[in-house]
């Protein structure tokens, strides 16, 4: 499925820690301003820009702070002073906007936070050390818990290619099903998505590529409201990590199979052979998957060209030349 301006629509809403945006909110007065958030992904995310330390009026700059207590319910605290209890002030301060997060499509959390920071977040006991047991920032955990199949990323991780890779692609199938499927539910709506997502799930997850589909034959014994809920849990969990180079290249096997009838012999192995470089890494993903769509957008059929394995966000971001 190509993106163009008839099929892509607005830009993509994601929400985004300010500091990576260049805001000088950061507890010294500074920014952490993100190349990646501001280079390629600003072409094609609408962002909402969200420090939840400045929306609780802590000021900027000001004292660091630190989570203490309990690694399941830390308090956030001075990190020169155990004397104040700041746990209420900062919830107080994103509460509000945490209740209205449910038209976005992604989220990008600033790392090392004790509000935003998504994992690995340090946990002081009274004695002034470390618990062993790392969380999360108090902000990214109440995201997390109440948009659990929200695709939320710090921006560190994002220079992972494949977890760059991975979290974009979420972000897109996370918006396709909403606007798709949850603002206009229906089953056929629902049949639609998984028509056209069927191979990226495979490249993932053979169980559940067998699950959905088994899900979706008995859809008849399901409330549609129930179903979809149960489906997209399944789905988001499914594509939750990159996909491995073999389950890639089964992908795009199938695929080729499309075009059995209608390419020589000669040609389709010469694209399985691109398709077995890829897999000794001798080239990246955007290799097989070009050289397979100028093959399906000639001969393929409208199902096959309708695969948003081939294009599951817009090539024009360069991803897949990269893992």
């Amino acid at each position: 499925m190509q993106y163009n301006a008839m099929t892509s629509g607005k830009m993509i809403p994601v929400g985004i820690s300010a500091c990576l945006l260049g805001d000088e909110v950061r507890y010294n007065g500074g920014h952490s301003r993100s190349t990646l958030c501001l280079g390629s992904f600003s072409e094609h995310f609408s962002y909402q820009r969200f420090c939840p330390e400045v929306a609780a009026g802590f000021s900027t700059p000001r004292p660091t702070m630190r989570l203490v207590g309990d690694p399941d319910q830390p308090v956030l605290q001075y990190s020169n002073s155990s004397e104040e209890d700041l746990t209420d002030q900062l919830v107080n301060g994103f509460k509000h906007k945490i209740a209205h997060l449910d038209s976005i499509d992604g989220y990008i959390l600033m790392k090392n936070s004790p509000s935003c920071g998504m994992e690995r977040i340090k946990i002081y006991q009274e004695n002034g050390h470390p618990h062993t047991q790392r969380g999360r920032g108090l902000f990214a955990d109440a995201l997390i818990k109440t948009y659990p199949l929200l695709p939320v990323e710090e921006e560190g991780r994002l220079h992972d290619a494949a977890l760059c890779e991975n979290f974009v692609m979420r972000v897109y199938a996370h918006h396709h099903y909403r606007k798709e499927v949850r603002e206009n539910p229906s089953h056929h709506a629902l049949l639609q998505y998984h028509s056209s997502y069927k191979y990226l799930l495979l490249a993932h997850s053979q169980s559940a590529y067998k699950a959905l589909g088994q899900l979706l034959a008995d859809a008849g014994n399901l409330p549609l409201n129930e179903l979809i809920e149960d489906y997209q849990v399944r789905f988001m969990e499914a594509v939750s990590k990159p996909a491995k180079r073999g389950a890639h290249c089964n992908a795009l096997l199938h695929i080729l199979g499309y075009l059995k009838k209608s390419v020589p012999a000669e040609e389709r192995q010469g694209v399985t052979e691109v398709i077995n470089q890829y897999l000794r890494e001798e080239v990246n993903l955007a290799t097989p998957v070009t050289l397979i769509n100028h093959y399906i957008k000639r001969y393929g059929s409208d199902y096959v060209r309708a695969q948003r394995y081939l294009e599951p966000y817009p090539a024009s971001m360069g991803l897949r030349n990269q893992v």
